[in-house]
């Protein structure tokens, strides 16, 4: 790092040099971070379960056969379809008709989300609780109520069951190999930026290069340390 009129030049090999040999620190605070954010993942934080079912869509008129235009249409209506699911009248009676009383239509917004796969019809739905059967049975009523009000506002002749909604039977988060892994990137993330910034405001001189390259002088001679002799005599018994 040079300083020249009040501008500071930052030597990037030096940095690098500096975080080599802060290298075993670096690693035990991501290492240290890691097992933390595992612990927590596994053992603290609840773990949640997702259940999806699927419907099928397809706007087609009574007694003709279906024709590339339908397919079409149906394709390009999905999205439309995945708003009417997310409607605020078609989760409101699902949470009427559980008797959901401890939650609220935003509530249940957040845990439910609706893809449609490209160039199909077909509408996934997909309910994310804490608890597994309650995600089932959240899903199916979904299903059922948004199908009804699909087959009103839309005017299409019927809404098919492609998939019941499944009995999770393994946890969908949080997942503890993604906690592990970025929390120790982020620790060894984090304890080098420390170690840059000290760095970058360490302005003191440590040796006669540090005189030569930051303050652009030449070192005449070194001084060396008194030491007593004593101290040598002590130094002495001990390195024999």
């Amino acid at each position: 790092m040079e300083k020249h009129n009040d501008e500071i030049e930052i030597d990037l090999l030096e940095i690098i040099h500096i975080l080599f040999r802060k290298f075993w620190i670096i690693l035990c605070v991501g290492f240290f971070v890691a097992v933390i954010c595992f612990m927590i993942s596994r053992f603290i934080l609840t773990p949640t379960y997702e259940s999806t079912t699927k419907i099928y869509i397809l706007n087609k008129s009574e007694n003709t056969t279906v024709t590339y235009s339908d397919v079409q249409m149906g394709t390009q209506l999905t999205k439309d379809y995945a708003e009417l699911i997310n409607s605020r009248y078609v989760l409101e009676n699902v949470i009427d008709q559980l008797s959901l009383t401890d939650m609220e239509y935003e509530d249940l917004l957040e845990q439910v989300s609706v893809h449609t796969p490209t160039d199909t019809r077909i509408v996934s739905i997909t309910v994310e609780h804490t608890d597994p059967v309650l995600a089932m049975d959240i899903a199916d009523c979904i299903r059922e109520v948004a199908g009804e009000h699909i087959q009103n506002v839309m005017d299409i002749d019927a809404v098919n069951v492609v998939e019941p909604a499944n009995m999770p039977t393994e946890k969908a988060g949080p997942s503890v190999m993604k906690w592990t892994f970025f929390g120790g990137l982020a620790g060894v993330f984090l304890i080098s930026a420390i170690i840059i910034v000290l760095y970058l405001l360490d302005d003191t001189i440590k040796c006669s290069e540090d005189v030569e390259k930051y303050l652009g002088l030449s070192t005449l001679a070194l001084i060396p340390v008194a030491v007593d002799e004593e101290t040598v005599k002590k130094g002495k018994i001990k390195r024999k």
